[in-house]
């Protein structure tokens, strides 16, 4: 099949057909567009193939380019070219400034949601130091409250420690005092040399029993404190009787003397103090006697 086309000018609008007597076989038929039209005529005279197709496109694609140089030269079409390529811009510029805008918006909403939120962070901020302004006042008057309690605590207090002292070395006083008598009783030969032994355990166990109070102070359950108190005061009471004695003389029989006198004074006063510290342990346990300082919370009889 062969395809005849021909360009033609101000054809009618509606395509004629050319008679079959000169084609028996296929029809021309004018197709227009816009001001021109193109006939194509086909005929079998021969086969189509693809040089036909591509022949078609070429002249088709040059119509074409044909067409468009002609309404390009053309001033009025190149002035709405220029139009359009002047709104083209105006558009891209529009679209830009659109979106600058958008950005715009989205980080003011996101400065205004921040206001908010510093906003509400300051009224949560001001509110704290409300409450910590009543927290101060609440302190001030608690302390107050104290100073003055305090106060009077203290006066109460001392004599209720003073009391107290008198417990304990009239306790110790009396155990020691009785530890001490079969000891006198052993060395005396009538009631009047028990005066003065007696007499001096007596206070020396009371004067124990003040200082064991103010030495252990809570710490009940600390036994080398309170065996070390005893110790301390049995040594000391011990050595002074030993003193009282006769005359340590530079020979050997004098020193064994001495030195066994010692032994068995310093033996008697530790069983004496050791006797009252404990007597003055059971008390506090007992509650009977209270351990300095004082206390509120612990009952007292």
């Amino acid at each position: 099949m062969k395809i005849i086309i021909t360009s033609t000018r101000n054809l009618p609008s509606t395509p004629p057909l050319i008679p079959r007597t000169c084609f028996p076989e296929r029809a021309i038929v004018a197709f227009p567009i816009s001001r021109a039209s193109v006939a194509v005529k086909c005929s079998e005279n021969g086969s189509s193939g693809s040089g036909d197709e591509g022949s078609l496109k070429k002249v088709l694609s040059g119509m074409v380019d044909e067409r468009v140089e002609l309404l390009l030269k053309k001033q009025e079409n190149r002035e709405l070219l220029e139009g359009l390529e002047q709104a083209s811009m105006r558009v891209e510029i529009a679209k830009r400034e659109l979106a600058l805008i958008e950005k715009q918006e989205i980080e003011a909403r996101s400065m205004r949601d921040y206001i908010d939120q510093l906003e509400s962070r300051a009224s949560e901020i001001a509110e704290c130091q409300k409450d910590i302004l009543e927290a101060r006042e609440m302190v001030k008057e608690a302390e107050k409250s104290l100073k003055g309690r305090d106060s009077y605590n203290q006066g109460s207090n001392k004599e209720e420690e003073r009391f107290e002292s008198v417990k304990a070395a009239s306790i110790s006083a009396v155990v020691g005092t009785l530890a001490q008598l079969p000891i006198c009783l052993s060395r005396v030969t009538s009631n009047s040399e028990l005066i003065l032994p007696l007499t001096i355990t007596f206070i020396s166990c009371a004067l124990f029993g003040v200082t064991f109070r103010y030495a252990v102070r809570r710490d009940l359950d600390n036994f080398q404190l309170k065996s070390g108190t005893s110790a301390a005061f049995g040594f000391v009471k011990g050595l002074g009787m030993l003193g009282a004695g006769p005359a340590l003389e530079v020979d050997t029989s004098s020193f064994l003397s001495h030195a066994f006198d010692g032994a068995i004074y310093v033996s008697e006063s530790l069983l004496i103090f050791l006797l009252a510290g404990v007597a003055l342990d059971f008390c506090i346990k007992l509650r009977i006697l209270s351990p300095f300082p004082i206390e509120d919370s612990v009952p007292r009889t």
